[in-house]
């Protein structure tokens, strides 16, 4: 009878990542089919804790984020959960490995979100490790398949795709963060405005992550080459369309890809993954 539960639980998580993120749910479409529900189940989980700090204002938010903690333990310790996002990523946690040091430092950053609205240097690269770069090895953990060496071969490299890509989110949300949240990530902000300078700064910034990220995709095993390097293209392009425009432009709109670009994407994305030309 479990397995109906089990099927429920994953399919819980599905409709999160559908539901929240386009661009994430057409790179795990690309991956092998055996990856697909282990990372719906860990976007599902991330989205969830996510939604806590972003979206459940008026409500008991730290508390909220303390119980999910308790419940995270307690379901990786139990094997499972009544909660079925949180059900779903456990038997991910198990099968894998994954450690709970990632899971760990990633709740982390979301408490900090509960009272952080400026960060510095220190603080915005803790955040970085904790909101993404961990959830790039997760994902990794999961790609490896049990072949640590690998794992930690390609480490770096995952860490630094995840810094790129939760860079962009930043920019592409600055309005959201800054008007409707009261959050400033970039620690430039510390100190003035979002000028032409500052977003020059930080693009430059993200373009040496994405380097990096962009070697460790050509690494990558090809059951899981493809998903990423999908993510990667469409994130690269919205960066490129960010970068031309002016600095005020991104401060007061949200930067988009439409559905049609993204299906020209994918296209471009396949020819050259099928002719080995990344």
């Amino acid at each position: 009878m479990k397995y109906k539960f089990d099927q429920i639980a994953i399919r819980g998580s599905k409709m999160l990542t559908q539901a929240y993120s386009t661009s994430f749910s057409l790179g795990i479409r690309f991956l092998a089919s055996r990856f697909h529900n282990p990372i719906y189940a860990i976007y599902g989980y991330v989205r969830l804790a996510d939604e806590i700090v972003d979206s459940f204002h008026g409500y008991k938010q730290e508390k909220m984020l303390q119980e999910l903690r308790k419940d995270t333990i307690q379901a990786i310790a139990d094997g499972i959960s009544i909660n079925p996002v949180l059900h779903a990523f456990q038997e991910v946690v198990n099968l894998y490995n994954i450690e709970w040091e990632l899971i760990d430092t990633f709740l982390k950053s979301m408490e900090m979100d509960l009272s952080k609205h400026q960060y510095n240097q220190e603080e915005y690269e803790v955040y970085i490790l904790g909101s993404a770069e961990v959830v790039g090895l997760m994902c990794l953990r999961v790609f490896m398949e049990g072949n640590n060496e690998s794992y930690e071969k390609l480490k770096p490299y995952a860490m630094k795709l995840g810094s790129a890509l939760q860079k962009i989110n930043f920019l592409r949300d600055l309005n959201a963060d800054q008007n409707a949240l009261g959050r400033q990530y970039f620690p430039q902000l510390l100190n003035g405005q979002f000028t032409e300078k500052v977003k020059r700064e930080v693009e430059a910034d993200i373009e040496a992550d994405f380097e990096l990220g962009y070697q460790g995709i050509k690494l990558l095993p090809k059951d899981a080459r493809f998903g990423v390097y999908v993510a990667y293209i469409y994130y690269s392009k919205l960066l490129n369309k960010i970068k031309q425009i002016p600095a005020s432009t991104v401060l007061h709109e949200r930067v988009r890809i439409s559905d049609q670009r993204k299906y020209a994407l994918f296209c471009s994305s396949l020819f050259r993954h099928s002719f080995n030309l990344l």
